[in-house]
């Protein structure tokens, strides 16, 4: 039998500019458990993590392996112990320019170097192949991350993380990029790495159902601190989103109802170049919300891009106000009145190392300057305080850099930027990735009320439950291409699911 580890975090506090991220939590998991670590945007989780991890270093409190005191202030003073962190970020955390097996196998070729001078090729691509077998998934290992979609990536980043002697796994949101299929798939390896290969696992999730059906344990946060320890039997769903929050909350999301006007946008026969793009028709009209849905792979990405000119188009049309649309670029397609939440963030929908203000403004930069060299800052600064206060952001101030928000409230400020910039169809791609209840339903009312100003929405999800809470319409894709459309009264998590799954 292996010996069982104990990993206590005593009295972890941190502070950001502006910020106490996180303020004396004690934090226990231990070999064998799956801990679900829970708590609103901006509660601390992430932060906790990193702290576990070795990210920061900058921290008081103290961490017990074993009950002997680890000094952990560097990731590989983590790594010495087992204790491997998957982090939210999954592009920041990959090399795109290096194969799927050097990634995975990315410490064993360090340690090689520093041995040998040289890397035996072979043995590091066999070596991948047998930890994604045991994570239970094939990739071909030659293969370039930067060409592998973001479900793939996130599973190499898993591979990566057990090609080591690990003893805790800390999995941060894993499932959000992740099908049905890939989800349980992964929940699986989860249970195996904790019931026989005796390793501790830290899940962090925004999606309740996740946590009742694989945790054991649970840990809440907000506001920085623990408000619930236990295990999961001696909690609801209902209280523990009361107690993420610190206040009642009503768990439907209001569909706000308003008249639907004309068609604002057609698209026509519409193909992407390199075929991610089939044969795609549809219509959007004023104040209307209209549903894209499918499984992860089916296309809604790659059609959001599509019409936001960052995929090259090959043929089709589409119409705005009954005058053609120019799919050249994403310049080209805000100066035509179209706004995109992207679903990767971090890596399209924010700049990282900018304050709160320089992202809200940037779509709309020209309302902010006089002449070719001058940009009013305090213009740009009062107008981004009326988004923060609009959207709820949580942040010290608008100058507050984004890379120092919850993954919750960056999100906020992708969507944040487009107000601004006025425009005449919002493209929301996966919008509620990683964000809590609360700031899920900001999401929702948000949108809700640019339909009643009588704005064009695309809501792409693979959420459904979502999809048929706000879409006054759906489409549904498969391959590539739409093969379904519903009004959304009509339509059932069931039927839905039929033809995203090839159903005819």
């Amino acid at each position: 039998m292996e010996s069982k580890h104990r990993l206590e975090m005593k009295g972890i506090s941190i502070e950001f500019p502006g910020v106490k991220a996180l303020d004396n939590v004690d934090f226990t998991v231990k070999s064998g458990e799956i801990h679900a670590l829970v708590g609103a945007n901006g509660a601390g989780k992430s932060t906790l993590m990193k702290i576990l991890g070795g990210a920061y270093d900058h921290y008081t409190g103290a961490i017990y392996f074993d009950g002997e005191k680890a000094n952990i202030r560097h990731p590989r003073d983590a790594k010495e112990l087992g204790i491997d962190v998957v982090y939210q970020e999954v592009d920041t955390a990959l090399i795109p320019y290096l194969t799927v097996a050097e990634n995975i196998m990315l410490d064993k070729m360090a340690n090689e170097m520093k041995r040998k001078h040289f890397i035996r090729w072979g043995n590091i691509h066999r070596s991948a192949r047998e930890v994604m077998k045991r994570v239970g998934i094939e990739l071909d290992t030659h293969t370039l991350v930067q060409d592998l979609s973001l479900a793939e990536k996130q599973v190499v980043l898993i591979a990566r993380a057990l090609a080591t002697n690990t003893n805790f796994l800390v999995l941060d949101e894993p499932t959000a990029p992740l099908s049905q299929t890939e989800t349980e798939e992964l929940f699986r390896l989860m249970r195996d790495l904790a019931q026989n290969q005796n390793v501790g696992v830290v899940f962090i999730s925004h999606r309740l159902p996740e946590i009742f059906e694989v945790c054991e344990t649970i840990t809440i946060l907000r506001d920085g601190q623990v408000v619930f320890d236990a295990t999961i039997e001696q909690i609801t769903q209902q209280k523990l989103v009361e107690l993420m929050l610190g206040r009642r909350f009503e768990e439907t999301y209001p569909k706000i109802h308003v008249p639907i006007g004309d068609v604002i946008l057609e698209v026509k026969g519409l193909n992407e170049e390199s075929g991610r793009v089939r044969d795609v028709n549809f219509t959007v009209r004023a104040g209307e919300i209209v549903g894209m849905t499918g499984l992860v792979g089916a296309g809604k990405t790659e059609l959001c891009k599509t019409l936001f000119g960052a995929y090259p188009v090959k043929s089709g049309e589409a119409l705005l106000h009954g005058k053609p649309l120019t799919m050249k670029s994403p310049h080209s397609a805000v100066k035509q009145g179209l706004a995109l939440v992207p679903e990767e963030r971090r890596k399209e929908g924010i700049l990282v190392d900018e304050p709160v203000y320089v992202n809200l403004t940037l779509p709309s930069l020209d309302k902010f300057t006089k002449g070719p060299d001058f940009v009013n800052t305090r213009a740009e600064k009062s107008i981004a305080r009326q988004v923060i206060k609009e959207l709820g952001i949580v942040t010290p101030s608008e100058e507050q850099k984004v890379a120092y928000l919850s993954g919750g409230n960056q999100q906020k400020v992708a969507v944040g930027k487009w107000l601004i910039a006025d425009a005449e169809i919002y493209i929301f791609d996966e919008p509620t990735k990683g964000v809590d209840v609360g700031a899920k339903r900001d999401i929702f009312e948000l949108i809700g009320q640019l339909a009643k100003q009588g704005k064009g929405v695309i809501y792409a999800s693979s959420e459904i439950p979502e999809i048929l809470d706000i879409s006054d319409r759906v489409y549904v894709m498969y391959d590539y291409t739409i093969v379904k459309e519903f009004e959304t009264s009509e339509a059932t998590e069931e039927s839905i699911l039929f033809y995203s799954a090839g159903g005819q």
